[in-house]
């Protein structure tokens, strides 16, 4: 066979084994998105709305740590734009998927002290990690 014979099916077969690989990134800013389906290595995103200043903070309750790995704590960042004092902004959280099963990733937004009133709100994703 002649180089440029060759050349085609090589070509074909490695786009077709890029298209097939995991996205390296999963982004995850609600629940709406979940049940959420990683590949072992692939790092999720967790960003969601906060605003610190009202004393308020995002707890992780459940880190799934049967199937995630945190990747360090949460990162909070305030809009660019913000003029106002105590604007909200964003909570991250970064975790791998270290083992296939399945888990709960579980978040609750409280105020630290007041571990015994109800959150005021609870993110639960489901993750599965093949």
């Amino acid at each position: 066979m002649t180089a440029p014979r060759l050349l085609v099916p090589l070509s074909l077969a490695l786009l077709a084994a890029c298209a097939q690989q995991p996205q390296p990134n999963v982004e995850l800013d609600a629940e709406s998105e979940c049940p959420k389906r990683l590949q072992v290595g692939q790092t999720l995103t967790l960003t969601l709305p906060s605003n610190p200043s009202t004393g308020y903070r995002w707890r992780v309750q459940n880190p799934a740590s049967n199937v995630l790995k945190g990747l360090g704590p949460e990162v909070y960042s305030a809009p660019e734009d913000a003029d106002i004092v105590g604007e909200a902004g964003l909570s991250t959280w970064r975790f791998q998927a270290h083992g296939a099963g399945e888990g709960h990733l579980i978040l609750v937004y409280q105020q630290p002290w007041a571990s015994q009133v109800q959150p005021v709100q609870t993110f639960d994703c489901k993750v599965r990690v093949d």
